[in-house]
């Protein structure tokens, strides 16, 4: 039995193992050329009525819920903007992107918990780039990622503790991130092994910079309308539009 048991213990251990070979890369790091490179740009639109929004009941964690000062809090899964356009929406470049040696930021990419809500609600963040997560509320929280294709991972974070480093690494978009203490809490992190992505903020937009010539199939996503795709051919130093639009119903 005692020589049994070293050849058990890898067996357990190897059960146990999630993770999957991350993607590689090979050659020089490369960097988007701004000063050749192409421009996409465009922006996201929204027909139809907005649909009503869903207001959060914090009532049952009482420190969540003096964090807001008494205002009436609601989900945004959909926030359309005054000039008609959808905000939280991920664009990314699909297909076609040269399979180079795409230099991660050294910059982390930031998500905090702050008045019991992610911020940002939708971000993107490059294969094996630092995501930092912070806890600026009075209470703990929960992180807890469910990808299909990295492994997941489940961790809590007390208020006042330093922030917490995580990074995924093979391409996955989207991914949802939930708490389990608070059910109301949810983003979405669109992971991406080169760095042409970017969500739309309050005016809808959106800009890609320093793409290589070259035909691309661009995408947008968005949690509650789904995906829609493009292609697109662009030259040198070219810049083009691509406009996405989304309606209710």
């Amino acid at each position: 039995m005692r020589n049994l048991a070293p050849v058990l213990l890898a067996l357990l251990f190897s059960n146990c193992t999630t993770d999957r070979p991350a993607e590689t890369r090979v050659g020089p790091l490369v960097s988007p050329d701004e000063s050749t490179g192409a421009t996409l740009t465009g922006r996201v639109a929204f027909t139809g009525s907005a649909p009503a929004a869903r207001i959060i009941d914090m009532s049952a964690n009482p420190q969540c819920e003096r964090t807001h000062k008494g205002r009436t809090l609601t989900t945004d899964d959909v926030i359309v903007n005054p000039n008609g356009t959808l905000r939280n929406v991920f664009v990314w470049i699909k297909t076609g992107v040269p399979d180079r040696n795409w230099a991660v930021p050294a910059a982390p990419v930031l998500i905090d918990q702050q008045s019991c809500m992610y911020r940002p609600h939708v971000l993107g963040a490059m294969t094996r780039q630092n995501i930092q997560i912070s806890n600026s509320d009075p209470t703990n929280h929960n992180i807890h990622p469910i990808p299909q294709i990295n492994p997941e991972w489940n961790d809590t974070q007390s208020t006042g503790e330093a922030p917490k480093l995580y990074s995924f690494s093979k391409q996955e978009v989207m991914i949802p991130v939930k708490c389990n203490v608070h059910p109301w809490m949810r983003a979405y992190i669109g992971i991406v092994s080169h760095p042409f992505f970017v969500v739309t903020g309050d005016d809808g937009s959106f800009t890609i910079k320093g793409l290589p010539p070259g035909t691309y199939t661009i995408q947008s996503w968005h949690e509650k309308y789904g995906t829609q795709e493009q292609q697109v051919t662009v030259g040198a130093r070219e810049s083009k539009t691509v406009d996405f639009s989304y309606k209710n119903g």
